[in-house]
């Protein structure tokens, strides 16, 4: 039977997504119906996270309690939302950071939900999702999306709901307000200096995505609201941002000595001491990439993120097919993998009750025992090591970087010596699942390590606290001496991180 986060989203249900930005923190809450999300509720709060952010991947203790105090108003809507209905995402700013369990911890205990800290070029697909669905692009057209964060920029070229091209540089508002006024005063010098190096920033990918092309472009986030507005303000444009409105704005703005100073129409006030960065990056985005006019979003990678938990609760979960697609580009044994993964599952479910895993759990599994050879492309021995690093520092679409350290910690498992140090860099909160998931793929893979095509006597597990049982046909492992051995040595292996395995024979 189907766990209750396996459920199919029926009409009425809830879900919401939290986005822990660099500059502001937002909520959004939404109702499924017939097949369509309808926002209820939003709350935005301004935290200026990356302000805290010292250089060297340390937060200022300052900054903790304003985001904590709001991670726990948004707890209180939360409350009544079922757990796996809510998604909470971390962006640049605790990407940086050199510890971001000494800042997680506290904001999930704050927050009531468990947070993942998502890749750029993920966060990237995400923002784009999000526009794709709040302005639908023309069919057949391929659309540029810019996001201006306050820690992180990001750009994507996409066709339909797809995003075809993905890149997240660190130049935003905070960050590059930081950078190049960071005593909050303004000149024609340091704009060009900065337009400069932000430009050069650009050429990794600029000549590709003007190759590649676009029929229109739109920017989300506060930044670039914040810019079309002084745009329309001033009169230059209705509802858009144009290439001579950013010249113009852009000559206003440097007639101001100080951050502190700038006036400009539409300009909040909360936005001033951070729209110089924005601006800039904006300014030479439009110089090197050839815009002419970009269109504003309501919508953005919340918006992503819901929709995100929609596919992930239909048969339209995006990191289904990136697992097919890792498959394919390292040729993994197909038949083997089924065999492995077949064989795990079947161990999870016996251990599930007892060992308290859930659907998250299953399918994380499933995918790295589909995975679990991916290393062999690269060599033979410490193929596991080899795919597991595969899987943690590659870009792998529908994945957070969270997802992706425990499947590259499974993997990295799957034989030989336990190797702790690559669970216990998780949450806390995930190790004692991803521990036992490890031991499940490790038995698996075990079972199947002569690659036989002959199906496997039914083998059963009884789990129970820190040992595991295992009851196999006794004719069948006579008959099988290698695997014997391997579970004599398996006992080992687990005794020394303080784990049973009892053999049993029928």
């Amino acid at each position: 039977m189907p766990t209750e986060a396996e459920q199919p989203l029926k009409d009425g249900d809830l879900l919401a997504a939290v986005d822990l930005g660099s500059n502001s923190f937002h909520m959004v809450v939404a109702r499924y119906v017939l097949g369509q999300l309808r926002i209820v509720d939003r709350i935005k709060e301004t935290v200026r996270l990356a302000e805290g952010l010292d250089g060297e991947g340390g937060l200022n203790p300052d900054v903790m309690p304003r985001a904590l105090d709001c991670l726990a108003r948004f707890g209180q809507r939360l409350d009544t939302i079922p757990a796996h209905r809510v998604r909470a995402i971390a962006t640049n700013t605790v990407r940086a950071l050199r510890n971001p369990q000494s800042f997680l911890m506290p904001a999930e205990t704050a927050l009531g939900h468990g947070i993942e800290i998502v890749a750029g070029r993920e966060e990237a697909r995400l923002i784009y999702l999000g526009v794709a669905h709040g302005s639908p692009p023309a069919e057949g057209k391929r659309r540029l999306v810019m996001d201006i964060g306050g820690g992180s920029t990001e750009f994507i070229i996409g066709q339909g709901f797809e995003a075809v091209e993905r890149e997240s540089l660190q130049m935003g508002c905070i960050a590059t307000t930081r950078r190049f006024f960071g005593d909050g005063k303004l000149s024609r010098k340091r704009w060009k200096e900065g337009r400069t190096e932000i430009t050069a920033e650009f050429q990794q990918f600029a000549t590709a995505y003007r190759r590649r092309g676009w029929h229109d472009a739109m920017g989300s986030s506060g930044t670039i609201k914040a810019i079309c507005d002084i745009s329309i303000a001033l009169k230059i444009t209705k509802a858009s941002i144009t290439a001579q409105s950013i010249d113009a704005i852009r000559e206003k703005l440097l007639d101001f000595d100080k951050l502190e100073d700038i006036r400009l129409p539409g300009l909040s006030a909360e936005r001033r001491p951070i729209i110089a960065g924005g601006l800039l990056v904006l300014d030479a985005a439009f110089s090197e990439l050839g815009i002419e006019r970009m269109y504003v979003s309501d919508h953005a990678m919340r918006e992503g993120v819901l929709y995100d938990l929609v596919g992930r609760a239909s048969d339209t979960d995006p990191r289904e097919a990136s697992i097919v697609a890792l498959c394919n580009r390292y040729g993994v044994d197909a038949a083997q993998s089924a065999r492995v993964e077949a064989t795990a599952l079947r161990l999870f479910d016996q251990a599930e009750a007892a060992w308290g895993l859930d659907g998250d759990n299953r399918r994380l599994l499933s995918w790295a025992a589909r995975i679990h050879e991916l290393g062999l492309a690269i060599a033979h021995s410490q193929y596991h090591q080899h795919g597991a690093y595969v899987v943690e520092h590659s870009d792998i679409a529908g994945f957070s970087r969270t997802e992706q350290q425990i499947l590259a910690a499974l993997v990295r498992n799957q034989r030989r010596g336990v190797h702790l140090g690559s669970i216990e860099k998780l949450p806390d909160r995930l190790i004692p699942n991803t521990l036992r998931c490890a031991l499940l793929l490790r038995l698996a893979v075990l079972l199947h390590r002569s690659h036989e095509r002959d199906p496997l006597p039914l083998a059963d597990a009884i789990a129970d606290g820190d040992s595991l049982t295992l009851k196999l046909s006794k004719r069948w492992l006579e008959s099988h001496p290698l695997t014997r051995l391997d579970l004599d040595t398996e006992r080992d292996h687990l005794q020394e991180v303080g784990r049973k395995l009892l053999i049993k024979t029928a």
